[in-house]
């Protein structure tokens, strides 16, 4: 089967969110892309969720996250190339929103977190499987097939620190490598010979944090511990490493800084890992651990019917996050974890009140919708379901939160737990299996909760029902009421610029010519002049003012698009004279620009005027004349 080409969604969705020069970052999870934006005021949410292959946006934790389904890895490698920029393109502080601690907590665990999730649930999987097969009596614990697939499946959670090193400065604003040298050095094999024998001494003898000293440096006690698998002293070195090399960036001569600066970043970090760093944040990720547990023993179910009923509200704000390194730093002191134990069957939850809804419904098209979104579900994901089914429904998604309430009060007391951090849906059961032990109440738990949670939300949706869309359809006998518009009511659009006139199918950006955008029409300028075309406000201008966005008086939304890719030259050749929120009268100049330098820079200067909110009207009718003068008449719009 053809890839299919996502050029046309994401040249839209580049547009809406503001252009290239409103983008801080980019990234993706399992079915949305997650842009950090400088302005999410700039964003046409509206317009971003009516495009045909999006779900719908969602702004939370400062990201401004467009859903687009199961098929996000494409979109998101077709996007990059569109914008022609990579997944970090600007430093965060730039942006004009501001964001509290715990958003930019959050922030900080995803874009750490998110580009190894994937590999990370596919080689728990793998260990799963081991277990599984294990557990079921199919291999013997000294086989070779046994052994090989978990060392497959265990690597990764092994040498996890590298992994990290690698996210985590790219994540602060340093070199990758650099924090998987940082890393590599935690991990290193010599390291186990080094903590044996005889201590030269011991320190904090009697308390919790009693360490055995057998090596120093430059006569510093180091306290050995065990690095890995192990999260938060990467994350914590990584941080301060980024802002070490950034400082020795701003010394060190450029001829000697390919190999000097990473030089002394590594020679300051990896000592102050080991001697300060690495203890501290080991003893913190210890004490984090048996606090979780401390929390979640007062009452098991209580926490279960808590987090299982709202994990899903967690999802949608990207509050989740908060829970992710909990979890992982559990696995790593406790070996199991579980809290996140008591969310993973509620998807099941999920697709159970998606079942009930595609059961009921006599809407053809949301009965065809919830097929797909059913069997996604099955696997862990559940973005089409909750965000195309229940949760415009309403009802369903209250019914699911209660089901995945009792799916997670059933693993708590069951002391359901996750031995790995495997995959999502049906792939997480061999999670629930210790390796090398047998089937217990953990793994039949979670298939209890599975049920349960299935048919709780499926039963309480199917008898409390929900608004059926199909109630508002008309009958196969009923004539389809059409959108009434006054003909009698016409408007006129002035021309904004002089110069030849070109019909917008012609142009060569496809997210104009296609009219995704809106109707319209073209001009290829003579004069590098901008001019007000209605009365009424600057809604928008960007911060390259390479575009305008106006509102008349009227309501006509106007979109004055100066060139083509003119982003890329970050406003150089253009001068504004309004600012957003200026009232204007036709005429009014707003933006000079040179029409010379655009052409020396290989762009054309050829300029969309677009009707943005095209749908509002009957008839938009450019003019038929080839050239034009400012303030004549360029668009005759009808209704």
């Amino acid at each position: 089967m053809a890839k299919k080409d996502y050029t046309g969604l994401t040249r839209n969705i580049l547009e809406l969110v503001g252009g290239k020069e409103n983008i801080n970052s980019v990234f993706h999870c399992v079915t949305r892309l997650r842009f950090k934006l400088k302005d999410e005021k700039l964003a046409k949410t509206e317009e971003i969720k009516n495009l045909d292959g999006v779900v719908t946006v969602m702004q939370s934790g400062g990201q401004y996250q467009v859903v687009i389904g199961n098929h996000v890895p494409d979109v998101y490698a077709t996007f990059l190339e569109v914008a022609n920029i990579s997944a970090t393109t600007n430093d965060d502080s730039s942006s004009n929103e501001k964001v509290g601690v715990g958003a930019k907590f959050i922030d900080m665990i995803s874009g750490v977190f998110t580009p190894i999730l994937g590999v990370l649930a596919a080689t728990g999987m793998i260990k799963g499987f081991a277990a599984l097969i294990l557990a079921l009596g199919w291999v013997s614990a000294t086989s070779g097939t046994y052994n090989l697939l978990n060392i497959a499946g265990d690597g990764l959670f092994n040498f996890l620190p590298i992994f990290l090193g690698y996210t985590a400065m790219k994540k602060f604003g340093g070199t990758p490598f650099i924090g998987m040298a940082i890393a590599a050095a935690l991990v290193h094999p010599t390291l186990t010979t080094l903590t044996t024998g005889d201590p030269l001494y011991t320190l904090f003898k009697g308390s919790l944090f009693q360490s055995d000293i057998r090596i120093t440096f430059l006569g510093i006690p180091v306290i050995m511990m065990s690095y890995a698998s192990s999260v938060i002293p990467i994350l914590v070195s990584a941080f301060f490493a980024a802002k070490v090399e950034k400082g020795f960036k701003k010394i060190i001569p450029d001829v000697v800084k390919t190999f000097i600066v990473p030089f002394l970043t590594i020679m300051v970090m990896v000592p102050l890992t080991f001697l300060v760093i690495g203890p501290v944040s080991t003893w913190a990720g210890t004490l984090l651990g048996a606090a979780t547990l401390w929390v979640y023993k007062l009452s098991p179910v209580i926490a279960g019917l808590i987090i299982g009923g709202f994990w899903q509200i967690f999802v949608i704000f990207g509050l989740h996050w908060g829970l992710v390194p909990i979890a992982i730093n559990n696995l790593t002191t406790l070996h199991y974890d579980p809290v996140l134990a008591t969310t993973v069957m509620v998807c099941f939850a999920q697709i159970g009140a998606v079942l009930a809804v595609m059961l009921k419904t006599k809407n053809k098209g949301l009965k065809s919708l919830s097929v797909p979104a059913f069997i996604s579900g099955i696997f862990g994901v559940t973005e089409p379901a909750i965000y195309g089914i229940t949760l415009p429904l309403k009802k369903p998604f209250i019914m699911s939160c209660i089901g995945g309430a009792v799916g997670g009060g059933i693993i708590a007391a069951t002391a359901g737990k996750l031995w790995m951090f495997g995959g999502m849906g049906i792939f997480v059961f061999p999670a629930f299996i210790k390796p090398g032990a047998s089937l217990d109440m953990s793994f039949y738990g979670a298939i209890i909760a599975l049920v349960a949670g299935f048919a709780v939300a499926f039963i309480l949706t199917y008898l409390f029902g929900f608004k059926d869309p199909a109630s508002k359809e008309k009958t196969a006998n009923e004539p389809k009421k059409e959108k009434v518009f006054d003909k009698n009511r016409i408007q006129e659009v002035a021309s904004p610029l002089k110069g030849k006139v070109i019909p917008l199918n012609q142009v060569e950006d496809a997210a104009f010519s296609s009219e995704a955008l809106g109707k319209g029409i073209a001009i290829e300028p003579t004069e590098g002049r901008v001019v007000s075309p209605v009365n009424g406000v600057v809604t928008t201008l960007f911060k390259t003012k390479h575009a305008i966005g106006i509102t008349s008086d009227n309501g006509v939304e106007i979109l004055i698009h100066i060139g083509m890719d003119t982003v890329k030259l970050e406003g150089e050749p253009f001068t504004a004279h309004i600012q957003q929120g200026d009232s204007v009268k036709v005429g009014d100049l707003l933006v000079e620009f040179d029409i010379a330098k655009i052409k020396a820079a290989g762009l054309e200067v050829t300029t969309p005027v677009i009707i943005t909110n095209s749908g509002d009207y009957a008839e938009i009718n450019p003019t038929a004349n080839k050239a034009i003068e400012q303030k004549e008449t360029l668009l005759t719009i009808c209704g």
